[in-house]
């Protein structure tokens, strides 16, 4: 059998003929025509607003979210403690020699030094964000931090 184009026809099941509705009370969908009782309901553009009252009784019934979601990354945390094991006296910190270390992963841009733990190494810090109880403990053992 070949195929034409008069020949093609909408697979079976695909098509559904529509309700035939006000055509006489025989058809089953008569007088009222499957709208229900009268007013603004039965009226063609009527039932627009109504939906909407029942939204404000859904909308107060919904759980919410609480609070607040960053979508910026939080920059990865390094202790003076983990600086003070990881690295040489007189060595310079820096995110790229950190993820050397594998102290924070390859992808951090950031990187923050907390003050946790102890040092008792000269380091010098470079591009790093550092908190104020670290930058007392990396000036005191003699280290610095550079912009």
């Amino acid at each position: 059998m070949s195929l034409n184009l008069h020949t093609l026809k909408p697979a079976r099941g695909s098509k559904r003929t529509p309700k035939r509705v006000g055509r006489g009370n025989a058809s089953g969908k008569g007088t009222t025509a499957g709208r229900g009782g009268k007013g603004q309901t039965a009226r063609s553009g009527g039932r627009n607003r109504l939906k909407l009252l029942g939204m404000r009784h859904l909308m107060l019934q919904t759980p919410k979210l609480r609070g607040f979601k960053s979508h910026h990354a939080k920059s990865p945390v390094v202790s003076v403690g983990q600086l003070n094991g990881a690295f040489q006296n007189g060595e310079t910190v820096s995110p790229t020699s950190l993820v050397k270390k594998g102290l924070v992963p390859a992808d951090a841009r950031r990187v923050k030094i907390l003050g946790g733990g102890k040092l008792k190494k000269k380091l010098v810090v470079k591009n790093c964000v550092v908190s104020d109880a670290a930058k007392e403990m990396i000036t005191a053992a003699g280290g610095e931090i550079r912009a």
